[in-house]
Parts: C-alpha cells; sequence; structure tokens
C-alpha cells in the first residue's frame, strides 16, 4: 500500500528506463488499483507489463469496496496477486477463497501469481512442505493441474518478508523442488514449464545467487520494488 501519482510516474518512468533494452525475461508491476490507469496509460506498449494485488471473487454485485475480475480487464491487467501472505495473516483468507480468486482471475482471461509459504513457527515445527502442499493442493483440487499452465507460483517463507532475513539459496530451492515435485503428482509436462518465483527480501545483492537455483525462476518483490534502480538491477539478475 504504497503510491502517489507524481511518485509513481518517477517510479515506473525509471524502471522502463532500466529494462528497455532487457529481453530475457518477463516483468511485472502490481499495483494498487487507484493507480491501474496510469500504470497503463505509462506502461502500455512496453516490455513491462501490469496487474493487480487482489481482486473479489464475485463478477459483480452488492459487494461495497470490492473489486471485480473485469474491472481490471478494464485496464489492461495482465497479472493479479492471489493469496499473498499479508492477504491471508492480516485478513484472514483461507486457502478456500484464495483458490476461489484464483479460479475467478483464469477466467477473466488474466494470470494468477499465486502465493504460498510458512510462518516462522511452522518452519521450526518442521511442517513447511505440509503448509506448502494444503496451500497449492486447494488450487489443484478446485482448477486442476492444467489450470497451473496459466499461472505463476510465489513462494513467499513469511518469515522472510521485511524482515530482512532471506532464505538460503538451498532452502528456497529445496522448497520450489518440492512445488513442482507436488505439481508433477499430477502432471509432469506442467510442472516442467511452471514458472515459480521466489519472494522473500530479494535484493540486487542475493539476486543472481537465488535465480540460479535449478527451481527458482525469478523473484516476487516487495520493498526493492519501490526503488527503481534496486528494481532494475534485480531484473538484470534475472537475465
Amino acid at each position: 500500500m504504497y503510491g502517489r501519482l507524481a511518485r509513481n510516474q518517477a517510479l515506473l518512468q525509471g524502471v522502463l528506463a532500466g529494462v528497455r533494452d532487457l529481453k530475457n525475461a518477463d516483468y511485472a508491476v502490481c499495483v494498487p488499483y487507484p493507480y491501474l490507469a496510469q500504470a497503463q496509460s505509462l506502461l502500455q506498449g512496453s516490455n513491462v507489463a501490469w496487474g493487480a494485488q487482489n481482486l473479489s471473487p464475485q463478477d459483480e454485485g452488492a459487494f461495497t469496496g470490492a473489486v471485480a475480475p473485469g474491472m481490471l480487464v478494464d485496464f489492461g491487467c495482465t497479472y493479479v496477486i492471489i493469496g499473498h501472505s499479508e492477504r491471508r495473516g492480516l485478513f484472514h483468507e483461507s486457502n478456500e477463497i484464495a483458490s476461489a480468486k484464483f479460479d475467478a482471475t483464469l477466467k477473466a482471461g488474466m494470470k494468477p501469481i499465486f502465493c504460498v509459504g510458512e510462518t516462522l513457527a511452522e518452519r521450526e515445527s518442521g511442517i513447511t512442505e505440509q503448509v506448502v502442499a494444503t496451500q497449492l493442493d486447494a488450487v489443484l483440487n478446485r482448477a486442476g493441474a492444467q489450470a497451473l499452465s496459466k499461472a505463476v507460483i510465489a513462494y513467499e517463507p513469511v518469515w522472510a518478508i521485511g524482515t530482512g532475513k532471506t532464505a538460503t539459496p538451498e532452502q528456497a530451492q529445496a522448497v520450489h523442488a518440492f512445488i513442482r515435485q507436488r505439481v508433477a503428482s499430477h502432471d509432469s509436462q506442467i510442472a516442467s514449464g511452471l514458472c515459480i518465483l521466489y519472494g522473500g527480501s530479494v535484493k540486487a545483492a542475493n539476486a543472481v545467487e537465488l535465480f540460479g537455483m535449478t527451481d527458482i525462476d525469478g523473484g516476487l518483490i516487495g520493498g526493492a520494488s519501490l526503488v527503481a534502480e534496486d528494481f532494475v538491477a534485480i531484473c538484470r539478475a534475472a537475465q
């Protein structure tokens, strides 16, 4: 929940200039709802896509304050972040709600960035894989493995978000490999082509090592995305 019109313009123009010649990866920014029109205006025709941070699973109706999938489509959104740990934790979104939003995103023709991840207590209890499997299975059981061919998965260990702590590349790789194997148990072809991002205090200093892991295909960037130079440096690492 950051942004003002003037700051957004400077940030997005800085990102555009920085990634204009970077062709070996995909780039997207997911902005707060009020700034979708601004993002569309500044980014259309570029190599940077845009999207939203959330949506309602409802098409329309008496849901004051909610934003429907079709509204996002009107503003050219390609991506929607679904099930982010802050939505799950602060707003009590269940696996059922997250999977319904995943489904709604796909049906509207957009690509979900579906987030999974464990808290520090869950990691210390040794149930990381159990937690991630339950979150992932909510989507697999509702939409099927084939739906993941049109989606992105993001592993974000909750204990490493905004804390300055980062999962080691080996810790992150282990969970990414587990996610890919879990999907492969349903469809090996979908699993091999699945894009799995890592999100958890990714910075320019650690991006190259993280992205060098076999099953880490990129990053879901939080704090570092608020400074164009930092975000662009991470984008360069993705090359």
